[in-house]
C-alpha cells in the first residue's frame, strides 16, 4: 500500500505514524513563537511513496532553478535520529503559520479539547511542497495544510504521561 498520493492541492501522505505535533498551538523554542508543524513517518519500505516525494521536491527545485543541499529538503531519513519511532521511517517535517485543517475518519472538525492527535497515532495529512531561495537559503519545505486521525497506535515515549497512582501519598507530617 503506499502512503503518499498527489492531490490537488500537493502531497496525500497516508496512515503515517503522527510526530511532534502542534497541531492546535504553535510551537515555540527558547521563546520564540514558531509555526503549527508535525512530522510524518512512512515506512522506507514503502518505495513508491518516497520515489513520489522525490519527484515534487526535484519539480520544486527545478521550477526555482535551484540546487538544494540533502540536509535541506523536508524528507530526512529516520535512521539518522535517536527519537522513538524513526528507525526504518522516512521523516516528514511539514509546518504552516495558519493552523492546519484537523478532522477525524469521518471529517468532521477536531480541536484540541477532543484529544485526539498525540504523537505516536496513525494520520493522513496533506503536505504542499515549496522552494525557498532568498537571504535565508535554498531549501525545499512543506506546508502542513490538514491532518486526519486514521487510528490509534502506540504513544511514543516522549508523549508519555503517568497517573496519580505512581506517586507516593504525602501525609499531614511529611517535611518538604
Amino acid at each position: 500500500m503506499a502512503h503518499a498520493e498527489l492531490v490537488e492541492s500537493g502531497i496525500l501522505v497516508k496512515n503515517a505514524r503522527l510526530s511532534f505535533p502542534s497541531l492546535f498551538k504553535k510551537a515555540s523554542f527558547d521563546g520564540n513563537e514558531g509555526k503549527y508543524e508535525a512530522t510524518l513517518l512512512i515506512p522506507k519500505s514503502d518505495k513508491e511513496a518516497y520515489n513520489l516525494i522525490m519527484g515534487e521536491i526535484e519539480k520544486r527545485k527545478a521550477d526555482k532553478k535551484i540546487k538544494v543541499a540533502a540536509d535541506k529538503i523536508f524528507i530526512k531519513d529516520g535512521d539518522d535520529v535517536d527519537y522513538d519511532g524513526y528507525a526504518g521511517h522516512w521523516a516528514i517535517k511539514a509546518s504552516n503559520s495558519k493552523r492546519p485543517t484537523t478532522i477525524d475518519g469521518q471529517r468532521t472538525p477536531v480541536v484540541e479539547q477532543d484529544e485526539v492527535f498525540y504523537a505516536g497515532c496513525y494520520v493522513n495529512a496533506i503536505v504542499e511542497p515549496w522552494a525557498q531561495s532568498n537571504q535565508f537559503g535554498k531549501r525545499v519545505n512543506a506546508n502542513l495544510l490538514g491532518v486526519q486521525f486514521v487510528k490509534d497506535g502506540e504513544s511514543f515515549e516522549a508523549g508519555r504521561v503517568v497517573d496519580a497512582d505512581a506517586f507516593g501519598d504525602l501525609g499531614e507530617d511529611d517535611e518538604f
